[in-house]
């Protein structure tokens, strides 16, 4: 399954317009929303470049050393970061191609952009969003803006007390 996995203001950004994600510094309850979890469930872990640039930037890199990295761009920079492929494969092509491999699931880090591709190619199976409970007023959206429409069935929700509600959908 090809899973968005992400936290997203009350208001529906991911990021600030300068990337920035301050408004995620907060206390955590215990078992971290399930993230622990989560990482456990999938192998391989899709970026998009500005995403995987803004990582890079803060020192990050790959998620885990036995999970797959694959940075989505049009413009692959010549020597490959330690345990990273670049992708320039159309979507559908790739998710099929990536679906047909024995595997566990596949997360979709971010940003709006390859979200949004993703989801234009009907490649994504579940949403599962944490809405914290901040309003930063202006940012980097879920999905890259377009014209669309996705029908979504709620699986299922979960309060947590500090506020931050876990919306899990699947599209219709």
């Amino acid at each position: 399954r090809i899973i968005v996995y992400i936290a997203t203001s009350a208001d529906g950004f991911i990021a600030r317009k300068d990337g920035g994600v301050d408004w995620l510094d907060r206390p955590r309850p215990k078992g971290s929303y399930g993230m622990s979890e989560f990482f456990a469930s999938v192998d391989t872990i899709l970026w998009g470049r500005k995403t995987w640039d803004e990582g890079q930037a803060r020192g990050g890199g790959p998620m885990s050393r036995s999970s797959k990295n694959y940075v989505f761009t049009h413009h692959p920079p010549a020597a490959a970061a330690k345990g990273v492929e670049y992708v320039t494969e159309p979507i559908p092509d790739f998710a099929r191609r990536l679906r047909a491999q024995p595997g566990k699931d596949i997360w979709i880090m971010g940003g709006g952009g390859i979200i949004a591709s993703f989801v234009d190619a009907g490649a994504v199976d579940d949403f599962i969003i944490h809405v914290i409970p901040t309003f930063i007023g202006e940012g980097i959206p879920l999905m890259a803006p377009a014209r669309r429409t996705i029908k979504l069935k709620l699986a299922s929700s979960k309060a947590y007390e500090d506020g931050v509600v876990r919306l899990h959908y699947t599209p219709i």
